[in-house]
């Protein structure tokens, strides 16, 4: 293929010969340029024959985004870390910076810890062992990091090449290690950790800790009744980003301080006191540029309603929509391609991690804003009808339980057939993407398209307010919905096309992106578009509220802990476990 890396850090200012998306040079930052489509932008054809959106216009009243549920003030002490109190829209956070600059503070930090067991292989496992051990090593620390898998897994090869062995002590069966350790880092898959959860328990010694980077367990054991074993310690440290993108930063950024990928972490239970400092030793051993206190309920509410959400599932379900509508209106299918998924996951997280949401809408003509405020009016409750839906789902245990069922529905049980997850990149659309990113120009991030613009911000500000009014707080929401969407997941989503992300990310969130997908898709389908055909007025409270919203300035704030380095995503990236290593659109 003639692509290139993708960076967001290297790309060049070019001229467009399409009048209505010209962007007013005061709008951008010096560095970023815009790569637009070759035709200009025109409104969308309207459809007389489609039914009447007016159902959507009458319960499109808006809602004032003042917080309903205050969200919890996570206090901390840390005896070894620096604690920071940072203001996000009035509200105040306490997080912990990150830094190479830290790594001598790691073994007070671990004081106690002679072994850290890093159970599995998959989306978290190999970046996690690695910047561990790496980060020990820096510090000079004789604290070993011992990889743990079930026998015959085929991961042992993987482990080998990064450098663990079982000549070493570095590499060994699951519940050896755990036995072994004195704090283990269980990274299996969620429905693995459902299943598996009252073996490891009982291979854990007293006073140990678990660290958990997802509330999953959690969730599932409130849903049959069961809590941890009381006499270990329980943290969770999450990256707001999958493995690869923790470890492709955390590489790229060895010569620059503080450069990887934010985190939260959470102490659920602890036993003798070491359990924060463990658990911020352990983030900053990843490379977070900043850690966020929450709590491991918070955080799997959170976490998997967001891979149902922008993260993953509603992007997929949105740019299917919105290829679909474009092609149906004429539009030529690279080019439709380009509008959609190119404009999402290159130029739109560019201007958003940069900038921030508004600044796309000021890079617009002044006919371009007028197609996205139509778009953006028309979407936003579409797209928080499905979040609602979505994070109650989440919230009272039904989508744990969907996972742990679908799990069991790989292997062949009860006379009935096994039925792993499928492939979805051979559809039209993925092989139209496929064909667009073997001629893309290197550093092309894409057409501003407005339309797909307004969708997509309405989309974010959707699921940032469903968690602000169910009392997330603010490093959460702007983590979960914004900064590891065009940080981490959309970087990767460019390089390689939404559809790898959907067959090769984690199993719980490719679960979630193809039950929720077709749900983005037909209600924008079906209610937002629509509203565009039959001429519905704007919701202006609706507008005013976007660019008056307190989120703005919290993100601001978030963007000065930004790191310098932008996630460099090779073409051929195939940074995903032996077994899903197949080409992908």
């Amino acid at each position: 293929m003639a692509t290139a890396t993708t960076s967001f850090s290297t790309f060049t200012p070019t001229t467009s010969s399409s009048p209505s998306l010209k962007v007013s040079p005061k709008t951008l930052v010096s560095n970023i340029g815009f790569l637009f489509s070759n035709t200009p932008s025109k409104p969308l054809k309207t459809r007389s024959n489609v039914a009447s959106g007016s159902a959507l216009g009458a319960r499109m009243v808006s809602a004032p985004p003042a917080i309903t549920k205050p969200p919890t003030l996570l206090d901390f002490e840390t005896s070894v870390f620096k604690k920071e109190k940072i203001n996000l829209a009035g509200h105040d956070e306490y997080i912990v910076r990150g830094g190479r600059d830290l790594f001598h503070l790691l073994p007070d930090a671990f004081k106690g810890i002679k072994q850290i067991g890093v159970i599995g292989w998959g989306s978290q496992g190999p970046a996690q062992a690695q910047n561990l051990r790496d980060s020990l090593a820096e510090a000079k620390s004789d604290i070993v990091v011992k990889i743990g898998l079930r026998k015959g897994s085929s991961s042992f090869n993987e482990a080998r090449a990064a450098g663990f062995s079982e000549e070493s002590g570095t590499l060994g069966d699951i519940y050896e290690t755990i036995s072994g350790s004195d704090l283990v880092l269980l990274l299996i898959s969620d429905s693995a950790q459902a299943d598996n959860y009252e073996k490891i328990f009982s291979h854990m010694k007293p006073n140990s800790i678990l660290g958990l980077s997802h509330g999953f367990l959690l969730g599932h054991l409130q849903s049959v009744g069961l809590d941890f074993p009381k006499n270990i310690s329980v943290v969770a440290v999450c990256p707001k980003g999958m493995g690869p993108s923790v470890r492709r930063l955390y590489v790229q950024g060895k010569e620059i301080n503080g450069a990887g990928i934010n985190a939260s972490f959470a102490v659920h239970q602890d036993v003798d006191g070491r359990a924060t400092d463990v658990a911020l030793a352990w983030s900053v051993a990843l490379g977070s540029p900043f850690t966020f206190a929450t709590t491991l309920e918070q955080e799997y509410k959170s976490d998997i309603f967001g891979e149902r959400g922008i993260l993953l599932g509603a992007v997929h379900g949105i740019v299917e929509s919105l290829f679909r509508r474009y092609t149906e209106d004429g539009m030529s299918e690279d080019l439709a391609y380009k509008n959609t998924v190119e404009c999402i996951t290159g130029i739109i997280s560019k201007i958003i991690s940069t900038q921030g949401m508004k600044a796309v809408y000021e890079s617009l003509t002044e006919e371009g804003k007028k197609e996205f405020l139509t778009a953006y009016s028309a979407s936003y409750y579409p797209c928080m009808d499905i979040l609602y839906e979505c994070y109650e789902d989440v919230a009272a245990g039904s989508e744990i339980r969907s996972v742990v069922l679908a799990g069991r529905r790989f292997y062949e049980k009860e006379g009935l057939p096994a039925f792993p997850m499928g492939k979805i990149d051979q559809t039209r659309m993925w092989k139209v993407g496929e064909r667009v990113r073997a001629v893309r120009p290197a550093g092309d991030l894409g057409p501003l398209y407005p339309f797909t613009a307004g969708v997509y911000v309405a989309l974010m500000m959707a699921q940032i307010e469903v968690l602000r009014k169910k009392g997330h707080s603010y490093s959460e929401i702007i983590n979960e919905s914004l900064i590891e969407s065009v940080d981490s997941l959309n970087p990767f989503m460019h390089a390689r096309g939404v559809s790898f992300m959907v067959d090769n990310c984690s199993t719980t969130a490719r679960l979630g992106s193809r039950k929720w997908a077709p749900r983005f898709d037909y209600i924008l389908t079906q209610q937002a578009l629509v509203a565009v055909d039959n001429g519905a007025p704007l919701n202006q409270d609706l507008i005013s509220n976007f660019f008056e919203d307190p989120v703005h300035d919290a993100v601001k704030v978030c963007a000065e802990l930004r790191p310098t380095v932008d996630i460099s995503v090779p073409a051929d990236a195939d940074f995903v476990r032996p077994e899903l290593r197949q080409g992908s659109n």
